[in-house]
């Protein structure tokens, strides 16, 4: 299997094995770690197996991170969905998974990185939500944990996955074109459908900035966390159904690289603009540093 460092390399390969996304970054992770492929397979199970906890406990959260800034809201809305209903299951799940897996790694509990701490709640709200109201095995939503490390790498090499250096579209945005590319294979779309979904999410995230409150990756953090885990379902469905983005996927991902290198420091996780600067971040900042 060769190599890949594109989306468009992605799509082809799949296309020439008559296979799914998944199937090619699982080879090519057999090949680079010469690991087998159930050997494999079983770490990324432990992947899921993190999310699934994470969301777990995030759902029963009754703690405050150190800031105070944040906690309670998972278990809150969780509270709130069980009595009311009015925006459908599957995206009420992915609110609730996705502020659960964020709190938790605001109170510095155990979380996946995918692709980083401050965007965690997106890939697991979105997948889960979508897996568990579907009925979908396990074993498909491991593949697809693959589908959504393939765009990360395609992203991670050619733009950035790094508030620091791209903004947060480098981090929710590209946490959510992971997702929506995750959930598009979950639905089973072709691969060109999966690269539709991923230019459809992240060319919407394009120019977000990154401004921490006292510096701190939980506000506007982990709210937005629980934003990008719809809007990768947006995406996905948009894709599903035949709708395609006018600009390709590697071509907005090119574009990323490029605002984000435009974008000044002040707007890339260094709190010295945005929210952070608001009188209420700067009053929080005080306090925080008092």
């Amino acid at each position: 299997m060769r190599s890949f460092s594109t989306i468009s390399d992605l799509i082809s390969l799949a296309k020439e094995n008559c296979s799914n996304i998944s199937e090619i970054v699982l080879s090519y992770e057999t090949q680079k770690t010469q690991k087998s492929k159930k050997e494999i397979l079983e770490i990324m199970n432990q992947r899921l197996i993190v999310m699934r906890n994470s969301i777990e406990k995030g759902k029963k959260n009754n703690n405050y991170s150190i800031s105070k800034m944040v906690g309670m809201n998972a278990s809150k809305f969780y509270s709130f969905i069980s009595k009311n209903s009015f925006l459908g299951k599957i995206v009420e799940k992915a609110i609730c998974y996705a502020l659960s897996v964020s709190e938790v790694n605001a109170c510095m509990g155990l979380i996946v990185a995918c692709p980083t701490a401050g965007s965690c709640g997106i890939l697991p709200g979105a997948i889960l939500s979508v897996s568990e109201e579907i009925g979908l095995p396990d074993e498909k939503v491991v593949l697809s944990l693959f589908t959504a490390a393939g765009i990360g790498m395609v992203i991670g090499k050619n733009a950035s996955l790094a508030g620091a250096v791209g903004g947060c579209q480098a981090e929710c945005g590209s946490a959510s074109a992971m997702a929506a590319g995750a959930v598009l294979e979950l639905l089973g779309g072709t691969p060109e459908q999966v690269g539709h979904a991923i230019a459809l999410a992240l060319k919407n995230y394009l120019g977000l900035v990154c401004d921490p409150v006292a510096g701190l990756v939980e506000v506007p953090c982990v709210k937005r966390n629980a934003f990008a885990a719809i809007h990768a379902l947006v995406a996905a469905e948009l894709a599903f159904a035949g709708i395609e983005s006018i600009i390709p996927p590697d071509e907005v991902i090119l574009a990323a690289y490029e605002i984000g290198r435009l974008m000044p420091k002040s707007l890339k996780e260094t709190s010295e603009a945005g929210l952070a600067k608001t009188p209420t971040g700067k009053r929080i900042e005080s306090l925080m540093n008092a």
